[in-house]
């Protein structure tokens, strides 16, 4: 008799499976390299000298020291004073 209460326990996973299995998706926008920004591996005082003094910036944080100005169109990433990457905001 103990077939009973495994069967009524399948039957019950079984029919609420369906609404385990479904997730969403969650849809940001475009995002990538900036067009606009400086190249990886050029120093700090080179992307100043070539675009100018950022809007605002941020850090250094972490170890690496990560540094990030913001521009208008794009953001530079730093790892110490070398950019790491150029990208566009959200």
């Amino acid at each position: 008799m103990r077939l009973l209460p495994t069967v009524g326990l399948l039957v019950a996973l079984l029919s609420v499976s369906p609404v385990l299995i479904h997730a969403d998706t969650l849809t940001l926008g475009p995002i990538g390299p900036a067009t606009q920004g400086p190249q990886r591996g050029v120093t700090m005082a080179d992307v100043e000298a070539a675009i100018g003094p950022p809007t605002s910036t941020a850090g250094p944080v972490g170890d690496p020291p990560i540094t990030v100005w913001h521009y208008p169109n794009f953001n530079v990433y730093f790892e110490y004073d070398k950019v790491l990457h150029s990208v566009e905001p959200r």
